[in-house]
């Protein structure tokens, strides 16, 4: 149908059937270029193509819905001609209003079916991208998420990639009308008067150069307002997230000023980003409306000489909006497109991010570990620059438990994070049960760890499907045990449904100390092999303490385990304690032995536990 953007210059004449027109006064906001847009193009029609069938229907459907509108103008200049001050063709002119009556409807229905099957081919285009993305993710190396905040990929797993069908599901269609309803728009105003069609193209120039001057102002005030949006959202979850913090110190006047002054300055560059944008379509509209009046001029003169009939006049002009329209739309459509194609390249870098590296040809799976681990000389840094461990060799022998202290930045949870191959060591090498670690397959070797975090995670379920995520198959009774063990049975009891209590995100509707009891009975009911426990009793009251470390004991028996912890007194009983500092190992032994050294270790106990008398 007629385009929205003439309703403040309505034609002279009924507008033909076509092209939705909502493109030219577009206020999106800054357009993001992409890097390269080629390569990103060829990789993004791998997609596409996959909806190849759908397209050539869809292409059909342009095809017929542009051929309808190019008949249209056509039609009402010969039912003008039907009409004349001596005679009135009615036989004629009724043909003409049916048949354009039925082309509108046809094309109505022609644009539904377009938009159904666009739609569709653009959700599951972006249902396969992001699955292939998401999927990706799972396969990326620890040391990929050290170096990106949560938001980014977030942004770009949800918004680029919506980005992305925005673009497919409107610039496609879009383009293939538009170039031709341009091409055949252009050949039927030379048919009709090559004379008329010189005199209408002088404003085409003029088009350009307004769209080009506008664009080039508001893309600089668009990208200016996106900067001042990012700071207002960042205030926003700063203010949100520490509030407490904010009410402790009574900084809500400085919080509240920070936002007005943020938000001010947004109003202010938003303001002149929308007038500059509002500029567009209203000089675009008194182009357009100055051509129609050369046109008018023109044609009136030529219709004086019989040299162009009155209907034929009025086929060209509308011919002559529907050539100008897709071009104004044109632009704004490759913006658009230019936005999804910068999108789906921010996505493509993910997929293009080395995944772990692969299992050594020949590794093979591990079963049944017994937990004996050598490190031999190992050493290893983030950064190649910063050596964060220096030549590490200790042993632990089945079932024994080996604490690591120091401290914070020593080199603590990078040793288990070397153990469980999260990141591979630059230097020497890890045995377990007499074997280099690289030797078995990745999966198998994690399997046979049992991980209790300081920051610990819950996933928004049940209680008792998250204390079965570490055996997917256990039975109730297996989980009502596991939580007895890790002393997480009362609280749970005492909750409105019990152990099919649904938490919220990470377990926010229960306490620190409750979500780490969840976390142990997790690891007590898979029954590992080895334990990895990291301050594991950090956020738990110290009566509770003392029935979790029964349990821990009693999970750690014939287990190889190894602690990180800064509550000395959590470790007493540990088999070996390790002092790391420094990326070394300067001081090892047993509680007893190292409270005798009087070393480093000593001296941590004595300032832990300065105001209580030191037992030996």
């Amino acid at each position: 149908m007629a385009s929205s953007d003439s309703r403040n210059a309505p034609p002279p004449m009924p507008g033909p059937p076509g092209r939705p027109g909502g493109f030219g006064h577009n206020r999106r906001g800054p357009v993001v270029k992409p890097k390269n847009f080629k390569e990103t193009m060829k990789r993004l029609w791998f997609y596409v193509a996959m909806e190849r069938k759908t397209l050539v229907i869809v292409f059909f459907l342009i095809l017929v819905s542009s051929g309808l509108t190019l008949m249209a103008p056509f039609l009402i200049g010969k039912a003008v001609d039907a009409i004349n001050l001596e005679t009135v063709d009615f036989h004629l002119l009724l043909v003409m209003i049916y048949t354009l009556v039925a082309a509108y409807l046809l094309d109505a229905v022609l644009n539904f079916l377009q938009g159904w099957l666009m739609s569709g081919v653009s959700q599951r285009i972006v249902k396969s991208l992001r699955d292939t993305l998401f999927k990706k993710l799972q396969k990326l190396p620890i040391a990929f998420f050290d170096k990106r905040t949560h938001g980014e990929l977030m942004s770009r797993l949800a918004n680029d990639i919506d980005n992305v069908s925005n673009s497919i599901s409107q610039s496609i269609t879009q383009l293939m009308s538009g170039v031709i309803v341009i091409t055949g728009s252009l050949v039927m105003m030379l048919i009709l008067s090559p004379i008329l069609t010189l005199a209408s193209l002088v404003t085409v120039p003029l088009v350009f150069l307004l769209t080009k001057t506008i664009a080039k102002r508001t893309s600089v005030l668009f990208k200016d307002q996106q900067i001042q949006l990012g700071k207002l959202n960042g205030q926003i979850e700063e203010s949100i997230s520490g509030l407490e913090v904010v009410k402790a110190f009574n900084h809500e006047e400085k919080v509240i000023h920070e936002f007005e002054d943020v938000n001010e300055k947004l109003r202010e560059v938003g303001l002149k980003a929308q007038i500059w944008a509002g500029f567009l379509m209203p000089i675009m509209n008194v182009i357009n409306n100055l051509g129609f009046a050369i046109v008018a001029v023109v044609g009136g003169m030529l219709a004086v000489k019989d040299i162009i009939t009155v209907g034929a006049i009025a086929s060209f002009i509308t011919y002559s909006r529907q050539f100008v329209r897709p071009l104004n739309d044109l632009a704004q459509i490759f913006n658009i497109l230019q936005s999804g194609v910068a999108g789906a390249e921010r996505v493509f870098e993910i997929l293009d991010e080395p995944e772990e590296t692969e299992d050594r040809p020949g590794a093979v799976e591990l079963v049944k570990p017994e937990g004996h681990v050598v490190f031999e000389n190992v050493s290893f840094g983030y950064r190649e620059d910063i050596p964060i461990l220096k030549n590490i060799s200790f042993e632990a022998k089945i079932g024994s438990s080996i604490a690591l202290v120091g401290p914070t930045g020593a080199g603590k949870t990078t040793i288990v994070n070397l153990l469980t191959r999260f990141y591979d060591v630059t230097g020497g090498r890890i045995l377990l049960d007499g074997h280099d670690i690289r030797e078995y397959t990745r999966n198998s070797l994690r399997s046979c760890f049992g991980f209790v975090l300081q920051d610990t995670y819950l996933f928004s379920g049940t209680i008792k499907e998250n204390i079965k995520y570490g055996k997917q198959d256990a039975t109730d009774e297996e989980v009502v045990a596991a939580a007895k063990m890790a002393n997480a049975d009362p609280f749970i009891n005492r909750l409105p449904n019990r152990y099919e209590t649904v938490l919220s995100e990470n377990g926010g509707n229960l306490s620190q100390g409750q979500r780490q009891l969840i976390a142990i009975a997790r690891v007590i009911l898979a029954k590992p092999a080895l334990l990895i426990l990291d301050e594991a009793t950090s956020s738990i009251d110290t009566r509770t303490e003392l029935h979790i470390q029964e349990a821990l004991l009693t999970l750690m028996e014939g287990r190889t385990s190894f602690i990180i912890a800064h509550r000395l007194n959590t470790i007493r009983d540990a088999d070996t304690i390790m002092v790391i500092d420094n990326g070394q190992i300067i001081e090892q032994g047993s509680h007893d032995a190292l409270m005798e050294q009087k070393g480093r270790y000593y001296q941590m106990f004595f300032n832990q536990f300065k105001n209580v008398e030191i037992a030996n």
